[in-house]
């Protein structure tokens, strides 16, 4: 990995590049990292710098490097590369299982900005309600974007809020996509892990075609398969007889395995596009968007022989529910930019995107749809296996006007001013399922008794594993908002710089903000300068946190239990005494030096301290305490309920170091160590209950807190060497992941210790066109620690590793192969 990168970066802004100089600098695409200093375009509206003369940190990754890391998702990439993101791994999470939390400097999903050229991306549909890393955020789906359309990303970790508004509390991560012109690159790549399952099949094309000397056009496809893994174990389940939902043992009273634990089986296909046009000698237009699809297979828990949600005409053995679900995403930017004068520059843009999330169950049945009587007597005896259980959408619409340039004062250097406005929609929607995926009997009227004539006792409602949406839950419903913003800097000599940015943002739910950051770095020396920032941020409550609503089937104290999720905006959430979500606030203070004390040696150095107060999250679920509780849940057929809710305020602090050498070796031979370390500690303060019937520590219980403090690794490491040789080049880097703690679902917390993965590529151009490479990720096969007995029956029943927290998956050692062909 190299903090000093590719290619002369094409603004994020939109600055257009001549595209045939572009195409003639791109021809010699082994050497081109290593000849031409990256550019920093993230952080600023005005000059772009290099990495070591930003006032904030930022790590910049090349495709380059994105392909050194063999991982062929995004986030996986990512996670390799800076240590201050985390991708965790989730199993058995419903729709957390295909789309993954991301996070940066150790706070939420929903607490980064994305960027694509420099403009807002739209976020997820999906909100993560299972006991997973972001439990109640709804984030960005970073694996949306094909790793063969970037051109790099820029990774601002700083507090953002003030210069691009909502969200940007952790930082900011900005995805340059490719524009080279007049080229064809072809990747090819196949492997599995080590154990023999998780197949991938990757097939890529990037084509760039130059518009007649005055524009391009930059096109990319992508079809990916990653076959799914499971690494349970046999179902031993001693401390209960072989008994968990039902009889998990075979017909013999002997253990056999019952769960399928590990990644989602996942196929997906991408279209995207970047292009460019001059109109004129100060006028530019620009698009650039693209389509993704995603098509997941995973599993729920598995129910045994003679427990009430089992059939058992249909499921003589009983079953293993199946969640199939199919994500969708769409985007558009476009654009023009000019100049006013000779010094200052416009630039206007819409941008539209959405995230559309359906799930489908199979392998299932509704229990009451089998059981209702019949009239005249009887019962039905017969359901649906399978059905369509309802669909999330989220759509974003932004339009953004942007004016920068110097004023003069009167001094040596001008003042640089930036002034802006952003208009944006935010849309959600939720849409029913069948009918048999939610209903209690086909008339779903509760006040039937539907007797399971098998077991006896009531017959549970819907599909099983995952409930469809309701009709009470549909919601379509906008929120809109705008913000106006000032920004600028100004170098009072050669060696000192500020910087200094205000926004005023308006929410028609949440209210109003005002923003600050203030920012410096000073130069001692040509070897050492000093750099730091102050600002505030917020991030404004998301629509799915307002809107989101549905009952789940948890495991609530080791019993399945229809577990209702409860719009925020809804009487029942008041009923319950929770408040109206409002914005989370934030401080950050951050300090850091940069250092270059040898040639071809950088040293960056940056801490940080962020406090954030009202911060969203959801509940435990409140399945019982006072006859106030118990009769509002039995009121609404709920074993449980959770809420969205402003409930915690927390200080997170960290450091960061990074050390990147390069150095030229006699006969053309190039050698870069890089040298990444990330601490974070996060704490949670106070916990506010608005509600009266709901105290503080159940409405926000340890195993929560736990999760939001120990649940991703505080301490994280990457070690790269990188050496060329001729016509190979040798990867070698070791990743460490700290010890991470959950306590979910057992109650008893668990800690995984920490561990050393290494991963080894080596790569043969057989040409300047033509590479192989081959590869392996996790080379010596480290797997996270067992559970073993404190994993109580859960680690019985299969679950050797856990499922919540982990941050490097429970996988094992992978390998690989790719062809690379440029033409």
């Amino acid at each position: 990995m190299s903090y000093r990168l590719s290619s002369l970066a094409l603004a994020s802004l939109g600055i257009l590049l001549n595209p045939q100089a572009l195409a003639e600098g791109n021809k010699d695409k082994k050497n081109a990292d290593q000849d031409v200093e990256h550019i920093v375009t993230v952080g600023s509206r005005f000059s772009t710098r290099t990495a070591t003369e930003t006032p904030a940190p930022v790590d910049l990754l090349s495709a380059d490097d994105l392909k050194k890391t063999g991982a062929t998702e995004l986030g996986k990439a990512l996670q390799a590369l800076a240590p201050s993101f985390n991708f965790s791994s989730t199993t058995v999470s419903d729709g957390s299982d295909i789309i993954r939390p991301a996070t940066l400097r150790g706070l939420g999903p929903d607490q980064v900005l994305v960027l694509v050229n420099g403009k807002r991306r739209h976020q997820q549909a999906l909100v993560n309600v299972q006991e997973t890393i972001g439990k109640g955020s709804a984030g960005y789906d970073i694996n949306a974007i094909p790793m063969s359309a970037v051109s790099r990303i820029e990774i601002l970790r700083d507090g953002a809020a003030a210069q691009y508004g909502s969200d940007a509390i952790a930082g900011v991560i900005n995805i340059v996509l490719k524009d080279g012109v007049d080229r064809t690159e072809v990747g090819l790549e196949t492997g599995q892990t080590y154990k023999g399952d998780g197949e991938t099949q990757v097939a890529s094309v990037n084509h760039g075609i130059d518009i007649g000397g005055k524009g391009f056009i930059n096109l990319t496809a992508e079809y990916r398969h990653r076959g799914d893994t499971n690494r349970a174990s046999p179902a031993t389940l001693e401390s209960t007889g072989g008994e968990l939902i039902g009889k998990w043992w075979d017909e013999n009273n002997q253990p056999v395995t019952r769960l399928r634990i590990g990644d989602a089986d996942s196929k997906n296909k991408y279209l995207w596009a970047n292009a460019g046009y001059n109109l004129g000698q100060d006028l530019d237009f620009y698009a650039f968007g693209g389509w993704s699809k995603r098509e997941g297979q995973s599993y729920g828990f598995y129910r045994g022989v003679g427990h009430p949600r089992v059939i058992p005409e249909l499921y003589p053995q009983g079953f293993l529910p199946q969640l199939n679900t199919e994500v969708t995403d769409a985007s558009l930017a476009v654009g023009i930019k000019g100049g006013i004068g000779t010094e200052w520059t416009w630039d206007t843009s819409l941008v539209r995107g959405q995230s559309q999330f359906r799930f489908n169950s199979a392998n299932s049945a509704n229990v009451s749809w089998y059981y209702e009587p019949k009239q005249g007597g009887g019962i039905y005896g017969e359901t649906p296996t399978s059905a369509f259980d309802g669909e999330l959408k989220f759509t974003q619409t932004t339009f953004n006007l942007d004016l920068a340039g110097p004023v003069d004062i009167g001094a040596t250097n001008p003042l640089m001013l930036a002034m802006g406005l952003e208009a944006r929609r935010d849309n959600y929607q939720i849409k029913k399922g069948d009918l048999w995926s939610y209903a209690y009997g086909r008339t779903d009227d509760g006040s039937i008794d539907i007797v399971n004539t098998d077991v006896g006792g009531t017959a549970d409602p819907g599909i099983q594993g995952f409930p469809g949406f309701k009709p009470s839950t549909e919601v379509d419903a906008n929120r809109d908002s705008y913000g106006l913003y000032l920004d600028s800097q100004y170098d009072v000599n050669d060696d000192w710089l500020v910087a200094g940015a205000l926004r005023f943002e308006h929410y028609d739910i949440a209210g109003d903000n005002l923003t600050y950051k203030l920012s410096s770095r000073y130069a001692i020396n040509d070897k050492l300068s000093l750099r730091g920032t102050l600002s505030s941020g917020f991030r404004a409550p998301g629509v799915q946190q307002i809107y989101y609503s549905q009952v789940l089937t948890n495991l609530v104290n080791g019993t399945l239990v229809e577990t209702g999720t409860v719009a925020n905006n809804s009487q029942l959430a008041r009923d319950f005494g929770i408040d109206q979500l409002k914005e989370e606030t934030s401080k950050d203070l951050s300090l850091g030096l940069v250092a270059s004390p040898l040639d071809g040696l950088n040293i960056t150095l940056d801490a940080y301290r962020i406090k954030i107060n009202d911060r969203i999250v959801l509940s435990e679920a409140i399945s019982g305490g006072s006859a106030a509780i118990n009769q509002l849940l039995a009121d609404n057929r709920l074993g449980a309920a959770q809420f969205f809710t402003n409930a915690i305020d927390t200080t997170t602090k960290g450091v960061d170091l990074v050390t990147d050498y390069s150095k030229d070796l006699d006969g053309g031979d190039r050698w870069n160590l890089n040298l990444a370390l990330s601490w974070v500690d996060t704490s949670v303060g106070a916990v506010h209950s608005t509600s009266s019937l709901i105290p503080a520590d159940q409405l926000y219980s340890d195993t929560q807190k736990l999760r939001i403090e120990k649940g991703q690794p505080s301490k994280t490491a990457t070690i790269t060497n990188n050496y060329s040789h001729d016509d190979w080049d040798f990867n070698l880097a070791f990743h460490y992941y700290g010890p991470v703690s959950g306590s979910a679902f057992t109650g008893i917390k668990k800690t995984w210790g920490g561990k050393w993965l290494t991963d080894l590529y080596i790569r043969y151009h057989f040409t300047n066109d033509l590479s192989l490479t081959v590869g392996a990720n996790n080379l010596f096969d480290q797997y996270p620690d067992k559970w073993g007995e404190e994993g109580g029956v859960f680690a019985e029943a299969g679950f050797q590793y856990g499922w919540e927290t982990l941050p490097f998956g429970i996988n094992g050692g992978y390998y690989y192969g790719r062809l690379n062909w440029t033409f």
